[in-house]
């Protein structure tokens, strides 16, 4: 498989479908440490004056993924086609923390960009950080969501970043 770069122009795509039903993967790190997470929680559109292509992610305070997202300056999603919804569910429900959970995987890791990301991606987003922040309890004006998402009060961390390069597999 073989991963070239696009302009995020001539992507299309449901980002409905891409996030919350495929799910994605969200990376960040380097050659010497890294970890990935499964989100299907995200968005991706434009921001500031509409010419910023951005996605947006949203990262549990408990979540190893999240130091990692903290410490550097890049963060990466990678989107992958069915066949490897058995490896998203495993690196969604354990831990960097207590295994190199990414060897129980297919995947392959590829360092590039200022990040990782995998090889196995039909598509990939390098975002540079450009905003951090926490939702609070007093914001949300639907209070089921509030009980239902975060009864223990572990808000997410938002973290709103810069697609700066897309690439999409050519195989």
């Amino acid at each position: 498989m073989s991963l070239k770069a696009i302009d995020m122009k001539e992507l299309k795509f449901n980002p409905m479908t891409l996030i919350g039903k495929e799910w994605m993967l969200v990376s960040a790190g380097n050659e010497k440490s890294f970890n990935t997470m499964t989100a299907q929680w995200g968005h991706l559109g434009a921001i500031w004056n509409g010419d910023m292509p951005t996605s947006v992610i949203y990262l549990r305070p408990q979540r190893y993924t999240r130091t990692f997202v903290d410490k550097n300056d890049y963060y990466t999603l990678s989107f992958f086609d069915e066949a490897y919804k058995k490896d998203l569910m495993y690196l969604g429900t354990h831990s960097g923390r207590d295994e190199d959970k990414l060897a129980k995987t297919s995947l392959t890791p590829v360092f590039s960009d200022e990040s990782v990301y995998f090889k196995e991606a039909k598509m990939v987003f390098i975002c540079r950080k450009v905003y951090k922040g926490v939702l609070h309890e007093e914001g949300f004006i639907d209070q089921d969501i509030l009980k239902k998402n975060y009864p223990e009060h572990d808000f997410h961390y938002v973290y709103i970043g810069e697609i700066v390069k897309a690439y999409v597999n050519e195989d």
